[in-house]
């Protein structure tokens, strides 16, 4: 597949990073010859140094011939644009872009994106997306991960697993010999920055991050078992009054929890904004790190501490201060890699990273046919699949015992008529299914194959 990227930054060159690895045709646009350089040297990709929505800078990087075009520069404006151009002149097939202003995305001018006017089939807000990720942490409180699948059917739960884990040194294989009426599978363990696919032999040590997929019924007593038992947050502060911050007390307001939310907004136009927009939230002008703002806010009668502000250091650093201070868990926003070990040792319950966020939304709409979901774990080590089963797929009515699958690939759940279902080596796959599938990040073509899953990178 040809792919052209607009926008070499953090997530321009994850997504051609991603695509390159499984061999697709990637050309990557952007102004600055500093970032074109280092993605020629990087990867194994075609740099052209330009502006975006320039149909000649378009036509010298494979318009004609493109089979999709991923616009995320940091203007709306020009990402609109290279759509409309790559539709236009060079008929492009596909195309996503990155659209940030709310006033474009407004259901009353919905009709702007329609094919007669500005054909853009996907259109992605990294705001609204990051914040829907923290609002799904603190919906299922001791959390470092969810995903609701199949429509909320079941779920992918990660936790840290701590030294009084009820199931520390056990087997996986008599963990679920010890809840036998409850529908789980652990899938995946982060220890030490490694990522194990699990299998029964395995063991749970206390400071492994767990991966597991669960029936959304059985979901709190699971979460019980891995010794997780916190209630919902209904005192919340959260650091940093931006676009995030914002959509996260819209979704917060919009399932109306009742709960009790304080803003802490160093910008003084900005927290005057948000006291008019928010009568029912505290706004707090001041920075997160100062000792009396996190009095004033009440820190240590808080459950939650979400640090959403455009800097990791400050997001961090506020976050050990609100736990050292007495707030009882931290959510906490980076955008560098390099933090991701903080999750356990320092304090931070739950680390957000942005990027992966959005290159896991994006790769979602990447492929098409019967793949519903895609999702990134440990840092893109591996994919949780959801994909849908065809009549005339290869493994249709075939025993699951009777599967060759590799060592590195677990068949987590199989959602059939909304009933969730843990397969044993009886069990079989029926035309219809929903299939949960892990696989490390070299065997995801292999799977995608295996379950003849038709998708744009073959």
């Amino acid at each position: 597949m040809r792919v052209i990227i607009c926008g070499a930054g953090q997530v321009g060159y994850n997504i051609a990073a991603y695509l390159a690895r499984e061999e697709n045709d990637v050309t990557v646009v952007d102004l600055k010859p500093s970032l074109i350089a280092q993605i020629n040297d990087e990867l194994d990709v075609n740099g052209v140094v330009g502006h975006a929505s320039n149909p000649d800078v378009l036509k010298a990087a494979g318009a004609n011939d493109a089979d999709m075009l991923i616009a995320f520069t940091q203007s709306d404006e020009v990402n609109m644009v290279a759509c409309q151009i790559a539709h236009s002149l060079f008929g492009v097939p596909k195309k996503m872009a990155r659209v940030r202003e709310k006033a474009y995305r407004d259901p009353a001018w919905s009709n702007l994106f329609s094919r007669a006017h500005m054909p853009i089939d996907v259109i992605i807000s990294p705001e609204e997306v990051v914040a829907k990720e923290i609002y799904q942490r603190l919906s299922v409180p001791g959390t470092t991960f969810v995903v609701p699948l199949s429509e909320g059917k079941a779920h992918i739960i990660g936790v840290i697993c701590e030294n009084d884990c009820p199931v520390l040194n056990t087997p996986l294989g008599q963990i679920s010999a010890l809840f036998p009426d409850l529908a789980f599978r652990v899938i995946a363990i982060l220890r030490k920055g490694q990522t194990i696919i699990a299998n029964e032999d395995h063991q749970i040590l206390a400071g492994d991050e767990v991966y597991f997929v669960v029936d959304t019924q059985h979901m709190s007593r699971v979460m019980s078992a891995f010794g997780h038992e916190e209630e919902e947050a209904r005192r919340i502060v959260i650091a940093g009054g931006g676009h995030i911050g914002f959509e996260i007390v819209k979704q917060l307001r919009e399932f109306d929890r009742g709960t009790q939310i304080k803003i802490i907004e160093a910008n003084a136009e900005r927290a005057q904004f948000l006291s008019e927009q928010m009568s029912d939230t505290i706004i707090l002008h001041g920075s997160a790190l100062d000792k009396d703002i996190l009095e004033e806010a009440s820190i240590d009668n808080v459950e939650t501490f979400v640090a959403v502000t455009n800097d990791d250091e400050s997001n961090i650093l506020g976050s050990l201060l609100a736990k050292q201070y007495g707030c009882e868990r931290v959510i906490t926003l980076v955008n560098n890699n390099a933090y991701a070990s903080l999750v356990g040792p320092l304090g931070v319950d739950a680390l957000v990273s942005p990027k992966a966020i959005v290159v896991s939304t994006i790769m979602q709409h990447v492929r098409r046919g019967r793949i519903k979901g895609l999702y990134s774990l440990g840092n893109g080590v591996a994919e949780v699949i959801e994909a849908e089963v065809s009549e005339t797929a290869s493994i249709v009515n075939t025993v699951i015992e009777d599967l060759v699958l590799p060592h590195d690939v677990v068949l987590a759940a199989i959602i059939r008529q909304g009933q969730v279902i843990i397969p044993q080596e009886k069990d079989s796959i029926r035309a219809g299914d929903t299939v949960i599938i892990l696989a490390s990040q070299k065997q995801a073509q292999t799977v995608e194959k295996m379950f003849s899953v038709q998708v744009d990178l073959f």
